[in-house]
């Protein structure tokens, strides 16, 4: 079991832990994931780790509320422990000196970003971070990007915050203004999909982290298997990054959509019971 030693509220739904996990956090690199599961008979569902200090022993996760397993890890405490913590999982991101990058991230895909946008600053790059999210509330990490990008943009589908648009508005602010050699993508699926078209009608280089159904997380399930350049890859082992102009995010966002109806019937049961 891992202990969690730190908890604090970006929003109402999106909870910021820091868990004990000493080896995790000796050994993991920007991109990695591990599995988590609460309870004995609990799902086991995948986090990006959003940062991790060797010193003290613990990695950070970054939860948004929004199923059961979700939510019995946000009710858990200080001194509480997780069941079960996996990892690190998946392939690291590629990282080297490409030149100038856009780093394009919607909601809590803002945190698995943070670890990216450090390791391209410190691989010498100009990194250009766009945050994106529906109101200011919503937006989180601000802080820590601004710390390890040459510029920090933020969009607001609703103005309260930044600019008013969506990710692709600010994404395509940069592109006309100067040259981009790559762009990076972590978000909701639909988001990372409009922003992997904008990005090819310039014909610019873009990775996306995929966040797809999990069960194991080591390939031998196939749950979260996608296609990439028409052949079937399986998300928790050759990637989670891909080249997002390969990916068939179609056919991502309707198995996402497969268990939404029995996914709501287990909420309604589980908020009953709380």
């Amino acid at each position: 079991m891992n202990k969690i030693v730190g908890k604090e509220y970006f929003s109402e739904n999106v909870i910021k832990f820091e868990v004990e996990a000493p080896l995790i956090a000796k050994s993991r690199k920007a991109g990695h994931f591990v599995m988590v599961k609460v309870g004995a008979k609990g799902e086991r569902i995948p986090l990006t780790i959003a940062d991790a200090d060797i010193s003290k022993g613990t990695i950070t996760l970054v939860v948004q509320k929004m199923g059961v397993s979700s939510s019995k890890l946000a009710l858990l405490n200080i001194g509480d422990e997780i069941t079960d913590l996996v990892g690190p999982l998946g392939k690291a991101t590629h990282i080297e000196n490409f030149g100038t990058v856009v780093c394009a991230c919607g909601g809590v895909g803002t945190a698995p970003m943070l670890p990216i946008v450090d390791a391209l600053k410190k691989a010498g790059n100009k990194v250009i971070t766009v945050l994106a999210a529906r109101n200011k509330d919503l937006i989180i990490l601000e802080d820590q990007m601004k710390q390890h990008s040459d510029e920090v943009i933020v969009m607001t589908d609703d103005g309260s915050y930044g600019n008013k648009g969506l990710v692709t508005n600010g994404v395509e602010m940069v592109i006309n203004r100067e040259k981009v050699d790559m762009c990076v993508t972590i978000g909701p699926a639909v988001m990372m999909k409009f922003v992997s078209m904008l990005t090819k009608k310039y014909d610019i280089p873009t990775v996306a982290s995929l966040n797809t159904i999990m069960v194991d997380g080591t390939g031998m399930c196939g749950a979260c298997r996608v296609t990439v350049g028409g052949k079937v890859k399986f998300v928790c082992v050759d990637g989670p990054e891909f080249d997002a102009h390969l990916v068939d995010f179609d056919e991502m966002l309707m198995r996402l959509g497969g268990y939404k109806d029995i996914e709501r019937e287990e909420m309604e049961r589980f908020d009953c019971h709380v």
